[in-house]
């Protein structure tokens, strides 16, 4: 009785859809955050071509709209589900995003963490003039997120936030 479960197509393409599913996140997990900010086009490329490469590993000969909407699904339902259990579980949220790493702390490179990030210097430069600052001695601080985004703050940054938060508090007391 219970192999005939297995035998049922949809169940198939459920099931391989949520091991492929949790085959990319380890993979991207093991390879690094960097693949997910910022695309460049190698990253693209390289995203599209997975997933065409493991649409016949999640689908199989079922190529009807049927067969695809319930691959969809069961993506879906799994990502949800992850999500839920990464909210109500830190350490394995953890486990699966990793931590922020930082990457320049008072103007100086943390050599270990960039390595660690596979980061190059240049890719370094090119975030640190997205956000203003053209020298990494002028910055205070510089993380890599779980996202793969890096945080950038320097002293012209928390000048302009400081400067922010007095002018509202300006406008709040003027309307009292």
């Amino acid at each position: 009785m219970h192999m005939g479960i297995f035998s049922n197509s949809y169940v198939m393409i459920i099931l391989s859809s949520v091991a492929v599913y949790i085959f990319i996140i380890i993979a991207f997990r093991l390879f690094g955050k960097k693949e997910l900010s910022q695309l460049s086009v190698v990253d693209l490329v390289f995203i599209l071509l997975i997933s065409n490469s493991v649409q016949n590993a999640m689908v199989g000969s079922n190529t009807s709209l049927a067969g695809g909407l319930v691959a969809a699904a069961a993506l879906f339902i799994t990502n949800f589900l992850i999500k839920q259990i990464m909210f109500r579980f830190p350490r394995f949220s953890k486990f699966i995003q990793g931590e922020n790493m930082m990457l320049i702390y008072e103007g100086k490179l943390n050599k270990k963490n960039i390595d660690k990030a596979k980061l190059s210097v240049d890719e370094i430069m090119e975030v640190l003039r997205e956000h203003g600052v053209s020298r990494i001695e002028d910055v205070n601080l510089a993380v890599l997120e779980v996202d793969g985004n890096i945080s950038v703050l320097s002293d012209n940054f928390t000048n302009k936030s400081v400067r922010k938060r007095k002018s509202r508090q300006g406008i709040s007391q003027k309307r009292s």
